[in-house]
């Protein structure tokens, strides 16, 4: 081994590695001080790229949990307004069931009874109409309804109106629906062509069945050929509404476009109620979808139908008249009927928005955790390995000082 001035070998092999050590240190310092194992992608790009997408993950499904709480929120408040509702449905019965104790009651009774059930009218109106969360009406028919078909009136018990495009009698279609199925078809549904066949059975609509109930059981045919076909089921429904006069006009709506047909094409006027084929859109129609997940088209849809004195067939009812409360009390029970319905719809989305968000709460948890093992820091283990490099580079600066100075022993060969 000779001594060289030169080229200090031993100096530069300590100043690489003190180089390399500290260049370690300096890294473990910046995952101690962020708490980022993965504070760059050089630090590791392939887990820098998973972390990232777990991360877009959970931040959505947070998102997701506040939004499906506002379904929650929104579930309460309609429902919370149906209540009253039912309340007073429960009063106007009363009054029907009061008025029809003939022996006592004189005409001036029956005309302040009858006052009363036009006032609580009036009222359950009032709540359809007001009824809101935020600017969204809840209880008017269109939230969960953005496109709608005119439909064309019946008259009274069923009689043929001014205005009908086909006779009607008994209560029900022209068709005979209590005498035969009746099939129509779905041609198009939210932009989609499904050509979805939706059958009424013949048994579902009694004789001198409602416009109600004609309504009712048209939305249990459409319910069951929604889901069947992959639908939630609430898409498309029936409406139908009856004037203080006694005429029923019916409609339909739905969220998105949609059209109608005879199963040949022809745009159909559905069960023979004057329903155009074609939906037109609703301005300010509310969609009624919960984005309940963190990815596109995970979505929950509540569809509320219209509560008010009309569709509930409830304004048409007249104490004073013959048969009147008879007549009002069978109404009202269908009103009932029709009310607690759409209160138990609301709070089985209720429960199944709460077991959505106790399902996003798991899949935040343990998606935290899988992007929290690929990029957070094990300070338990960064701190062994900055430990060591500490000691390297302590080490590291020694071995460099006394390799600058092994050159000194040329000296005194030189005196």
């Amino acid at each position: 081994m000779g001594l060289r001035i030169n080229q200090n070998i031993a100096a530069q092999n300590a100043y690489r590695n003190l180089s390399v050590t500290d260049n370690q240190m300096a890294k473990s310092l910046e995952k101690l001080s962020s708490g980022f194992r993965i504070n760059r992608a050089s630090d590791d790009a392939a887990g820098l790229s998973i972390s990232e997408g777990l991360r877009s993950q959970t931040s959505g499904l947070k998102v997701a949990v506040r939004n499906t709480q506002d379904g929650v929120s929104v579930a309460q408040t309609a429902e919370g307004s149906l209540n009253e509702s039912t309340a007073i449905l429960q009063r106007m019965r009363d009054l029907a069931v009061q008025t029809s104790n003939a022996g006592s009651m004189d005409g001036d009774a029956k005309d302040a009874a009858n006052k009363e059930l036009q006032q609580l009218n009036q009222e359950l109106d009032r709540i359809g109409s007001t009824t809101s969360f935020g600017k969204a009406k809840l209880l008017d028919g269109s939230f969960g309804s953005t496109a709608k078909a005119a439909g064309t009136a019946m008259g009274a018990n069923g009689a043929a109106s001014a205005t009908a495009v086909t006779a009607l009698s008994s209560g029900v279609a022209a068709t005979s629906l209590n005498n035969a199925d009746t099939t129509f078809t779905i041609a198009t549904l939210d932009g989609a062509s499904p050509a979805i066949s939706v059958t009424i059975k013949k048994a579902d609509i009694p004789a001198g069945a409602s416009a109600q109930d004609i309504a009712k059981a048209v939305n249990n045919g459409i319910t069951a050929a929604l889901k069947g076909a992959g639908y939630q089921g609430n898409e498309l429904q029936m409406t139908a509404s009856t004037d203080s006069a006694g005429v029923s006009t019916f409609g339909m709506s739905g969220v998105g476009a949609f059209s109608l047909t005879d199963g040949t094409g022809t745009p159909l006027a559905l069960l023979k109620t004057g329903v155009a084929g074609t939906a037109n859109s609703v301005t300010g129609g509310n969609t009624g979808r919960f984005q309940v997940g963190a990815n596109a088209n995970e979505r929950i849809g509540i569809s509320i139908g219209a509560i008010d004195s009309k569709t509930l067939g409830t304004a048409s009812l007249d104490l004073t008249a013959a048969g009147g409360p008879d007549a009002a009390i069978k109404a009202i029970d269908s009103a009932i009927r029709s009310v607690s319905d759409t209160r138990a719809n609301l709070g089985a989305y209720q429960n199944r928005f709460e077991h959505t968000i106790n399902n996003l709460n798991v899949a935040v948890e343990n998606l935290s955790a899988s992007e929290s093992r690929i990029r957070d820091t094990d300070v338990a283990a960064e701190m062994v390995t900055f430990t060591r490099n500490q000691i390297l580079t302590q080490a590291g600066t020694s071995m460099l000082s006394q390799a600058n100075q092994s050159a000194q022993g040329v000296l005194p060969l030189l005196r």
